[in-house]
């Protein structure tokens, strides 16, 4: 058990706790899991308007050259991450990921390129270990964390909430980043998030965090939305986990995310290899990987969660749930899923079983996402 005194504390701390949020331990921060509204209606509060998440846990990096050469800046990050520079406009965010030399997933992380370095958001739980690796595999350049909250607003809403305070935020479209002035305070977000909805992630001064998030919540479409809410939204919309989906024993090809990796960098192209375990991720290309990761989607009423065991019709064990919830938009259990490759290749539309203690749901292969995504492209 973690010990609540020895737990970080986010700059809106305060206003959590104003608001009445159940705070719980995440990735070594006292965060804000729900609010007296409830996950439910946090969930669908988001999906239907707009929902403001406190994600000032994560972890976000400038990045720029020892030598302020630009050139250094693109070799060196080329050599860490499956990434083209070249081919990156300025002001566009990436997905991309930290590797290791097996082609594990150490980390997923979004960047942004500015005319003179890189911006990069790490996950919470893997802050410090990525600054270590990048310090290692890039000793050509200078990591500094930026002092700032970190706020995403999302939903239908968000554009005309955001664009009443700066109107350059309706402008953007996905993954596009912009500076913003909110209430006073010099901001930088980008068209992102992590809910399936369109929305933004704000960066914002951190003596300016509680002001910026009360303008915000002042809009009668706005409510604060807790960690809880968050991941029910990005596994309805299928999206993975770091720690639960993905991780150091995943490959960006197991996980289906290998459409970060640009083709200058796959085998043949201009730029091919070079990054950490290329050789694994390359070849799985052409040899897939023994298990992949899948939606389900289950029709009996049971919750099924993580590490379940998936059972086909003989009754031999195919894969395990790596994160699973019942669907507040669905009303039904959804789940995703690592399972062999040959099942799911083979299986068509019969269904595999679930092991939930005595219980054994039937759950059926889905394509994902499991809500259709809306971001404003």
């Amino acid at each position: 058990m973690t010990n609540p005194v020895d737990l970080r504390r986010v700059p809106l701390d305060a206003l959590h706790r104003e608001l009445g949020a159940k705070m719980g331990a995440f990735a070594g921060f006292d965060m804000p899991i729900q609010y007296p509204a409830g996950l439910k209606s946090e969930h669908l509060q988001t999906r239907e308007r707009a929902g403001l998440f406190d994600v000032s846990h994560m972890g976000q990096l400038k990045v720029t050259a020892r030598d302020g050469s630009l050139a250094t800046l693109a070799r060196a990050l080329e050599a860490a991450l499956p990434l083209d520079f070249d081919l990156w406009p300025v002001g566009q965010q990436k997905y991309s990921y930290l590797l290791n030399e097996q082609g594990g997933i150490e980390d997923d992380l979004m960047l942004v390129r500015l005319d003179d370095h890189v911006r990069i958001i790490a996950n919470a739980g893997n802050r410090d270990h990525d600054l270590a690796l990048f310090e290692r595999l890039c000793p050509a350049l200078v990591f500094e964390w930026i002092d700032a909250a970190l706020l995403a607003l999302q939903g239908p809403a968000a554009e005309r909430v955001l664009a009443a305070l700066d109107p350059k935020a309706a402008a953007l479209t996905f993954m596009q980043a912009a500076a913003l002035d909110l209430a006073g305070a010099p901001c930088f977000a980008t068209r992102s998030g992590y809910t399936g909805e369109d929305g933004y992630e704000i960066s914002v001064p951190t003596a300016a965090a509680e002001a910026v998030a009360r303008r915000l919540l002042a809009d009668p479409n706005v409510g604060p939305i807790g960690l809880g809410a968050r991941d029910t939204l990005r596994l309805e919309a299928g999206l993975p986990l770091h720690g639960n989906d993905i991780g150091p024993a995943t490959t960006p090809v197991a996980a289906g995310l290998s459409f970060a990796i640009p083709k200058s960098r796959r085998t043949g192209g201009a730029k091919a290899g070079g990054f950490p375990g290329a050789a694994t991720v390359l070849r799985q290309f052409a040899e897939p990987p023994l298990r992949k990761l899948a939606g389900l989607v289950s029709y009996d009423p049971v919750p099924i969660r993580a590490h379940a065991v998936l059972l086909d019709g003989a009754g031999h064990t195919v894969g395990e749930v790596t994160s699973g919830t019942v669907s507040p938009t669905l009303n039904r259990p959804v789940m995703l899923a690592y399972v062999d490759r040959v099942t799911l290749e083979s299986i068509g539309t019969t269904p595999l079983a679930a092991v939930v203690r005595d219980k054994r749901p039937a759950v059926h292969v889905t394509p994902l996402p499991f809500v259709p995504k809306r971001y404003k492209r």
